[in-house]
């Protein structure tokens, strides 16, 4: 039986933090499947095309992770994909009240779906996509918290806005 992981996010943009989780579940599942949320509500700095582009020229060099553009509920996405493991980070304490009652719920309206937490090497503990766009923002470096690709895109959107 072929076991497949889903890590849901806006990923605004993808960080290094969020490519060494889906590195070390790509090690641990069968396939994964980083799903890019839509997230109108979060009204995110790049447009859902180029946040899936920035995921898959992060996590090119992984063949079993698949990038998909998604909105609705994760586990219908999830049920829709056959996948029965939704992948969360953990990055500090304050992250899991919010990440438990996440669970809970997704559990509730899909009991054939699990959630599996995973904490990001120490290195990138501290590391959020809001972070690094505001540090970029502000012409500091970010080539340690995303890819060079993704870097030169940040401060390419950043210097039209400005």
């Amino acid at each position: 039986m072929s076991v497949k992981a889903l890590y849901p996010g806006t990923f605004d943009p993808i960080t290094n933090g969020h490519t060494d989780l889906v590195r070390r579940a790509a090690r641990l599942f069968d396939s994964v499947v980083l799903a890019v949320a839509a997230s109108p509500g979060k009204q995110p700095s790049f447009s859902l095309e180029d946040r899936v582009r920035f995921a898959e020229l992060a996590l090119a060099d992984i063949p079993n992770v698949e990038v998909l553009p998604f909105k609705g509920l994760t586990v219908e996405f999830a049920r829709d994909h056959g996948i029965s493991a939704i992948l969360r980070g953990l990055r500090a304490v304050s992250d899991f009240e919010f990440e438990f009652q996440l669970a809970a719920m997704n559990r509730h309206l899909d009991p054939g779906v699990e959630t599996v937490f995973l904490t990001p090497s120490e290195q990138y503990t501290f590391v959020s996509s809001s972070l690094v766009r505001e540090i970029a923002s502000l012409d500091g470096e970010v080539s340690d918290f995303v890819h060079p690709t993704i870097e030169a895109e940040l401060k390419k959107a950043l210097s039209k806005k400005a």
